[in-house]
């Protein structure tokens, strides 16, 4: 992308896909998620849904009339499975046993085609013959088309449609099949939710509260390995950024275990922050690391940078406010074997700036020469407030920068409900900073959180002259004591 120049706003030019022409799609979303942290001004846009939906949702509206729950289950707010309980007509063929491979596979497009039902079923009247079940919307009125009768005539086969009492159970509807026979007719059905582990993560609307438990009982009959599923019954406020739960079905067990880009992570859901749906922008943020970068965690969680960065042969510094998270990032730290290659903090966040980023900086960037490839990256992932803390890296370092290279990276994420998010975000980071930021930065579209309002994360170099605070020309010896103000050091700049 840097060498033919293009902006990833041109995906669907003709020009790009000829670039693009020899690279296979997922390899291209890669590679532009990792020079989206790179390319000054580049604006990814990648939307990807890394969440689970309610399996198979139905095809049409015919499938939905034929195949319903029994209409007596509509307002039921305690799971009854043996009200779901239906018998429908169905059209079947009888066939002798012996062909029925043959037939399934000549009439692929006429039989039924429903997972969870079977399309053959025994004949009550003939144990030698087969009853092959056709799909009732390719069947009008029980009869064949002329095509399909000329398939039977070929395999010898009567083309009499017989009708056939089909029954549904529970068993056989699907998860929206199910919620929509229930809920009041018009209104929006849950279809979808965050796993994390074997816990299942709603956030259900106002109408649907009533009908929660069921929900949460429908979400664990449908999909083996849930067996729990809570609510979120709050919005993420707290200092800790977790929020109070309610579990609406299933064993109330909230310590789990997830895996996440090959890693392993433990975690009590209750008490700490994970996301899965961040999972590609973890790993988007970790390809721009090499061994031996420096990477300081600013709000870490239970570490799902800092982990796979250390595994990377990065050094790493993490922090979380949050005495849960820091202690789950110290348990997922020896789960991972990388206890040794991380300092863990229990810091707000810019006190953890102010110390051992300052620190550790003050101490390396001098000793950087020109041909060392070392670089810092700062992540901040706290989308609620990150941007407030850049304003940390006002003169944070006192002295020359060694190189412009050197100079750290600082990817931090923002919500924006702005119709142009992108410069939203990189005008409330220059304001924090105080300095522009064109040319030098790039942000990155890492989510839509809800309708109009967008996750990005905005990443730069910090400009020297906003984190150096350099001496006066005047008392630049060793013994020199007294710094120039701003005004001073930009009148210098202008001379």
């Amino acid at each position: 992308l840097w060498r033919f120049g293009y902006s990833a706003r041109l995906l669907k030019n003709n020009h790009f896909r000829t670039a693009a022409s020899n690279t296979s799609f997922p390899a291209v979303w890669m590679l532009l998620a990792q020079y989206s942290g790179r390319i000054p001004g580049l604006f990814v846009v990648v939307k990807k849904n890394s969440f689970f939906t309610m399996p198979e949702t139905v095809e049409d509206k015919s499938h939905i009339e034929l195949y319903s729950p029994h209409p007596e289950v509509r307002g039921m707010t305690l799971l009854n499975r043996e009200a779901f309980k239906r018998t429908v007509i169905v059209p079947v063929l009888k066939v002798k046993k012996e062909i029925v491979n043959t037939l399934l596979k000549s009439l692929k497009h006429t039989v039924l085609q429903r997972p969870g039902l079977k399309r053959v079923v025994e004949d009550p009247e003939d144990e030698d013959s087969r009853l092959v079940i056709l799909d009732p919307h390719k069947t009008p009125e029980f009869s064949l088309g002329e095509s399909e009768q000329e398939v039977l005539k070929q395999l010898n086969v009567r083309p009499d449609v017989s009708k056939y009492n089909l029954e549904l159970t529970y068993e056989n509807f699907k998860s929206e099949e199910i919620l929509r026979a229930v809920l009041p007719e018009g209104q929006e059905v849950t279809s979808g939710f965050s796993r994390v582990g074997h816990i299942a993560h709603l956030n259900l609307r106002e109408h649907q509260l009533p009908y929660r438990h069921l929900i949460g009982q429908v979400i664990i009959d449908k999909n083996p390995g849930i067996t729990c599923v809570v609510n979120k019954t709050n919005i993420i406020d707290s200092t800790y950024r977790n929020f109070q739960m309610e579990v609406l079905a299933g064993e109330s067990k909230l310590v789990t275990k997830v895996k996440e880009n090959n890693i392993a992570y433990e975690l009590d859901f209750s008490k700490v922050y994970w996301n899965p749906r961040l999972s590609t922008e973890h790993g988007r943020i970790v390809e721009l690391l090499k061994p031996g970068d420096v990477l300081f965690d600013v709000f870490a969680g239970i570490g799902p940078f800092a982990i796979p960065a250390a595994k990377k042969k990065c050094h790493v510094f993490a922090n979380d406010l949050n005495p849960e998270s820091y202690n789950w990032l110290l348990h997922n730290c020896k789960l991972n074997k990388v206890d040794n290659k991380i300092k863990v903090f229990n810091m707000d966040g810019r006190d953890f700036l102010l110390g051992p980023v300052r620190e550790e900086l003050s101490k390396e960037l001098p000793l950087l020469k020109e041909e060392q490839k070392t670089s810092f990256h700062i992540v901040m992932n706290l989308p609620a407030s990150a941007i407030e803390f850049l304003d940390v890296f006002r003169h944070l370092l006192v002295g020359e920068p060694c190189s412009s290279a050197g100079l750290p990276t600082v990817h931090c994420y923002g919500f924006s409900k702005h119709d142009d998010p992108a410069k939203d975000i990189q005008e409330r980071a220059e304001a924090s900073l105080g300095t522009s930021l064109d040319g030098r930065c790039s942000t990155y579209l890492v989510r839509n959180v809800a309708p109009n309002k967008e996750m990005l994360c905005i990443s730069f170099q910090i400009p020297a002259d906003v984190l150096y605070k350099r001496p006066c020309p005047d008392e630049a010896k060793p013994a020199a004591k007294r710094l120039c103000t701003s005004k001073e050091f930009s009148e210098e700049k202008l001379e």
